[in-house]
């Protein structure tokens, strides 16, 4: 009788755990691997900022999900429903049809969403950054507002469209800001009427430094790139409210501005506390092996799971993309495991480091904890996103090959308009 795997999500821990399946199982296992996910592509995440610079092309962060998976059942949709008790879940597909699927084993990695904080304006005038089509809008939102400050007659309504405000200064939000000013330039660059015109940038947020996960050391490195670029960070400041016409401070000061994205950082699907078992800050309780407590034919990784962290212990690893790979990795291992291929194992990893790209030739990276700012810091970075991408990756060094040699195009595409990419906690996988 043939047994069938379900899989909840197709990014960095779903996608890793379809892949380990599909080497672990001998095809004459008898097993169905069933992949439920909103897209038929797997996005690489950490190269969206360098999509909204207009650095590279937005199908190079998409990878093709049954050319990269093969024998692994697409079903298209989200899911809406698990019911554990009788493994079975529900699912909606992009025509709006719901639909049942029973499984053997279910592997939940549906990952995380945008963290909303409850500031007034923030949900009707920002957004996200989680998306292919939220890079691609905020591409085309800042070429458009310098195209309207170069028509502009008013140097007020000039200077409050060359003013674009990043809340976050975490990875996300600190790569988008490193890029801002660099992208900005090479648009202005072709409007006369913009000589002379200031392109201000600013990075806000609550922390004390900018990405303040890194040591102190490579904080200061990346904020010396920002503050060279002319980025303005405001530390322990946030937004209090977002109108039309821009953002009030919490210090008081308000900023007029068009442009506003929100890369406050991302909270657990909260598909994972309608699973009616245990959850910790909105992640699933797990066992080091990912099982879920009570639930052996179910294991959970990546953002979804609170999983044990046996190098510091008492605590849970972070919602990172290396951690959502590895156990992603183990997920589909221990899954095959309990089909009688291989043995459990329990999920331990160390870091090995980060890398930050902050636009043109900088950057900072700590691979195995060696602190690298400035070229050294760049090679090590676009060589680890070369070899973590699954895909694309001779596109995508080409890309970057024709940015430093002829320079970005700065052109609108209009494909996605503002209500298509609204700030909300919509799934994202």
């Amino acid at each position: 009788m043939t047994k069938r795997i379900v899989i909840v999500g197709g990014g960095f821990a779903g996608f890793s755990a379809a892949r380990a399946l599909l080497k672990t199982l001998p095809p004459d296992s008898g097993t169905e691997i069933v992949l439920v996910n909103r897209t038929d592509y797997f996005l690489y995440l950490p190269l969206l900022p360098e999509v909204a610079a207009a650095v590279i092309d937005p199908r190079r962060v998409t990878v093709s999900l049954p050319a990269a998976l093969p024998g692994i059942r697409l079903a298209l949709g989200e899911v809406t429903a698990l019911a554990l008790d009788d493994r079975k879940l529900t699912y909606v597909d992009p025509e709006g049809t719901s639909r049942g699927l029973e499984y053997d084993r279910l592997i939940i990695a549906v990952g995380s969403v945008n963290k909303l904080l409850p500031i007034p304006g923030i949900a009707e005038h920002a957004h996200g950054f989680r998306s292919v089509s939220e890079a691609l809008f905020l591409r085309d939102h800042v070429i458009r507002q310098v195209e309207l400050a170069a028509a502009a007659d008013d140097p007020a309504e000039r200077d409050a469209r060359c003013t674009f405000v990043v809340v976050g200064a975490g990875y996300t939000g600190t790569e988008v800001a490193a890029q801002g000013p660099l992208f900005t330039s090479a648009i202005a660059r072709h409007h006369r009427e913009l000589d002379g015109q200031r392109m201000r940038w600013l990075l806000l947020d609550l922390a004390p430094k900018v990405l303040p996960e890194l040591d102190r050391r490579l904080s200061r490195a990346a904020d010396r790139v920002l503050r060279r670029r002319g980025v303005e960070i405001m530390t322990e400041t946030s937004v209090k409210e977002a109108t039309t016409d821009g953002v009030l401070l919490t210090t008081g000061d308000f900023v007029p501005t068009r442009t506003l994205a929100w890369c406050v950082g991302v909270r657990p699907d909260p598909l994972v506390e309608s699973a009616g078992v245990a959850t910790q800050r909105g992640r699933l309780c797990v066992e080091p092996t990912l099982e879920v407590p009570g639930h052996p034919e179910v294991f959970a990784c990546g953002d979804a799971a609170a999983v044990p962290d046996l190098t510091r212990p008492g605590e849970v690893t972070a919602m990172t993309a290396q951690h959502a790979t590895r156990q992603g990795t183990l997920a589909g291992l221990n899954v095959a495991a309990t089909l009688g291929y291989g043995e459990v194992a329990q999920y331990k990893h160390h870091d090995l480091g980060f890398v930050v790209d902050l636009g043109g030739a900088q950057a900072a990276a700590n691979p195995l904890h060696i602190p690298l700012s400035g070229l050294p810091a760049k090679a090590v970075t676009r060589g680890y996103h070369l070899l973590a991408m699954p895909g694309n990756r001779i596109r995508t060094a080409v890309d970057w090959t024709l940015d430093a040699a002829i320079g970005r195009q700065t052109v609108q595409l209009g494909l996605v308009r503002s209500d298509e990419v609204p700030l909300e906690t919509s799934s994202v996988r």
